[in-house]
């Protein structure tokens, strides 16, 4: 899955940057307002970390340009200002949710995971295709109870064509979704990650509809 940071605070960028690509996610980031919106139009993203105190331009406008052409990506506000107000004008302007300065990773993590969860239409933390059990609280799989040990973009790819799991998900559609913007995303490297994910489970389990993409039950 793929996040796009918007914050003007470097370090604390760095840190949810640093804290998310652990977690398997791929993360590009934005110092500014500007900044923000040329990543927004430059890429697709499953979710948004957007503080409201920007330089150039303000986070309210950043989200009111993104809602004007996309009301499906979800989008969460930071912001230093707990004020009853500004959570209504942000939420009002288009956010799906609202977390004040200074606030634990692990509660922001759990935010972008329901958040990511709501878009996919399931509460559950679990996702299921035959034998295979997905946990997106844990970051882990398994096939039979046992668990299969997969890499981060092994465990990403997995978790994006099981959220889609009955449609065809493109190749470019995953590089987009698993790879962050600095990721060397040259095909060979993209087939290395997915064929070495596909021994990993059983015959079968993501199909390659040639000239198409890749499909999972």
């Amino acid at each position: 899955m793929k996040l796009l940071v918007i914050e003007d605070e470097i370090s604390l960028q760095l840190a949810l940057k640093k804290g998310f690509t652990k977690l398997g996610y791929a993360v590009d980031t934005a110092s500014d307002g500007e900044e923000a919106l040329e990543c927004y139009y430059s890429s697709i993203y499953d979710a948004i970390i957007l503080d409201i105190n920007l330089p150039k331009i303000d986070g309210i406008t950043v989200l009111k340009e993104i809602r004007k052409e996309n009301a499906e990506v979800r989008v969460l506000i930071l912001s230093a200002r707990n004020e009853l107000d500004d959570k209504i004008i942000g939420l009002d302007t288009g956010a799906n949710d609202y977390l004040a300065k200074p606030f634990h990773f692990k509660e922001l993590e759990a935010r972008v995971r329901a958040l990511l969860r709501r878009d996919f239409l399931t509460q559950s933390t679990e996702i299921v295709a035959g034998g295979l059990v997905l946990e997106t609280a844990l970051k882990k799989v398994h096939l039979d109870g046992i668990e299969i040990n997969l890499t981060k973009k092994e465990y990403g790819i997995l978790e994006y064509l099981l959220m889609h799991k009955g449609t065809i998900v493109s190749g470019e559609d995953l590089i987009e979704h698993v790879w962050d913007s600095e990721a060397d995303t040259f095909t060979s490297a993209f087939k290395v990650h997915i064929n070495s994910l596909r021994k990993k489970l059983p015959r079968n389990t993501i199909r390659n509809i040639r000239g198409q993409g890749y499909y999972v039950e």
